[in-house]
């Protein structure tokens, strides 16, 4: 973090950081009872925590924040210590060292977790300083928002990245080790690890609320799918370099009447090229079987979704030609609506005079009046109409909550009707 724009973001959080004497009661260390002191330090904790947030920093060095990060003119807080003390008892940091690692096993997790909440690991007032911090907030937003980019690009219930792409939606390997071990903690990731003639590495992360579910075989051939892939994308892009280079060094031999070394480099560019297209080539196989990998497991869920589908409907007592009817009808009056929008928007709007809105107003509100004044419905017609309404609302309740429903048109036809009936 740069120093002076840690200053400034301080001062815009702070109006009275400047404030000589207000800062000398903060600096103070910690004395007396908690609640004596319990204002300074939330109020330290919550800066810590608004600083880190704000220049996206997950793990702090506790001397940096001692003594260079709230530094005013050689005046640091004295109360840091303590401050980072509560903070790692009350679970708002915890030490690096102390997360889970990403490779351990189930059952190890679990008697880690056990073994937490018998004891709360305690830490010594000068170990607080020697370790690395972990600020807990920010850690599972962080992990969070991992989740949520992989799960845009991903429609399945688990994904599996390579761990050069999962280090880089974190900002660096040392973010992403505490990711991945908050996301271990929490069974919704694993790390998977394979040898296909050397070591390759990556992440199968869980979208889902389950359990998440073992490493595959499938998901270790996709790992190194992904692996070729990145490989061939880095060969690509030295490649197009080599191509650039052998280029401008073949014209810059011509314009200086070199040519024999403008020849060279040109057999370099050709050859450069050539080996580029065969590199393409073997990218386009490998993402084309990958392609072919996401089509079959999207074809697989909406199988399952058919299935689930047609199950509902028996339970429900729903035939295939019922729902195909309704669909029928949501179409039509779908378009019927569009044609009257399209109607209502076409139609020209003619001049009006205010004076003639205003009169035909004044006519509407005292034939309202008058309406009112004559027709006073009774409790028992009330009662009577409102059970008609009901008795009503009953017999169609099912065509009118499909119809209420549709937003859009639902094309199903004969082709969807085989669908339901096979399944």
């Amino acid at each position: 973090m740069d120093s002076e724009s840690v200053k400034e973001f301080i001062r815009s959080e702070v109006p009275d950081w400047d404030d000589e004497v207000v800062a000398t009661a903060r600096f103070k260390a910690f004395s007396g009872q908690r609640s004596d002191w319990e204002v300074k330090f939330q109020f330290w904790r919550d800066l810590i925590i608004k600083v880190s947030r704000r220049f996206g920093v997950l793990i702090i060095d506790p001397v940096q924040v001692k003594k260079a990060l709230f530094d005013r003119g050689g005046m640091t807080p004295l109360c840091i210590d303590h401050v980072l003390l509560l903070m790692h008892s009350e679970g708002d940091v915890v030490l690096a060292s102390e997360l889970e690692s990403p490779v351990s096993g189930r059952l190890s997790r679990l008697l880690r977790t056990v073994t937490s909440l018998v004891s709360q690991p305690s830490v010594k007032p000068g170990e607080i300083l020697e370790n690395e911090l972990v600020i807990v907030p920010l850690l599972k937003e962080k992990a969070a928002d991992v989740v949520r980019l992989l799960s845009e690009g991903h429609w399945t219930s688990t994904c599996v990245v390579t761990l050069n792409k999962f280090r880089d939606l974190c900002n660096g390997s040392n973010e992403a080790s505490v990711v991945l071990s908050h996301l271990s903690g929490c069974g919704k990731a694993h790390k998977i690890s394979i040898n296909r003639g050397e070591l390759i590495e990556g992440v199968k992360v869980f979208f889902s609320e389950s359990a998440l579910p073992g490493i595959s075989t499938l998901d270790c051939d996709v790992l190194h799918l992904l692996s070729t892939t990145e490989k061939l994308q880095n060969q690509l892009e030295v490649m197009d370099q080599r191509c650039e280079m052998s280029r401008k060094s073949a014209l810059a031999s011509l314009k200086s009447g070199h040519k024999k070394v403008a020849l060279r480099h040109a057999r370099e560019l050709k050859l450069t090229t050539e080996s580029r297209e065969k590199c393409t080539s073997l990218l386009n196989r490998v993402e084309e079987v990958l392609s072919n990998i996401a089509d079959s497991e999207s074809t697989k869920m909406v199988s399952e979704a058919i299935k689930t589908g047609a199950r509902v409907m028996k339970d429900i007592k729903i035939s295939p030609d019922e729902v195909h009817d309704y669909l029928e009808e949501i179409e039509d009056t779908i378009q019927s609506q569009k044609e009257v929008e399209k109607a209502l928007e076409s139609a020209p709007y003619p001049d009006i005079d205010d004076e003639n809105i205003e009169e035909e107003f004044m006519k509407l509100e005292m034939e309202l009046e008058s309406e009112s004044s004559q027709v006073r419905p009774t409790t028992s017609d009330t009662a009577d109409s409102l059970s008609e309404m009901f008795s009503e609302l009953k017999l169609g309740n099912t065509k009118q909550i499909l119809e209420e429903q549709a937003t859009e048109p639902v094309r199903m036809k004969d082709g969807g009707k085989k669908i339901l009936e096979a399944a």
